[in-house]
């Protein structure tokens, strides 16, 4: 079993508090969990997700495409975790922040290099 990250998010979000935001039935969130356009890692027995990958009322746009690219390189979830919240200056601070802003398409392309 991986260790957990160390260095993460600022904040986490509850599935049922995710359902209540995005608009979606808790369903429809384990779904999005399962096909991998979203990323939820177990806390304290709880599936929680870092809250900077909910922008507003809508999972980041290059989100999913980041985690394929992450899981087709052989990442479990807390690896891919740890990869988006590893410390990068070049990035803004981390992959995760990146996400949300200008450098998102680097973010891609950095993890479609991990795979290679």
């Amino acid at each position: 079993m991986s260790e957990p990250v160390t260095a993460g998010p600022a904040g986490w979000i509850t599935l049922p508090d995710l359902a209540e935001k995005l608009g979606l039935s808790i369903s429809k969130v384990h779904q999005m969990i399962r096909e991998g356009a979203l990323l939820a890692v177990r806390r304290d027995g709880v599936r929680l997700v870092p809250a900077e990958l909910v922008a507003n009322a809508t999972v980041l746009k290059h989100l999913p495409g980041v985690l394929n690219l992450l899981h087709d390189a052989g990442y479990n979830d807390e690896e891919a975790l740890r990869w988006l919240y590893e410390p990068d200056a070049e990035l803004g601070g981390s992959a995760a922040l990146a996400l949300g802003g200008d450098l998102a398409r680097e973010v891609k392309r950095r993890a479609q290099a991990v795979g290679f």
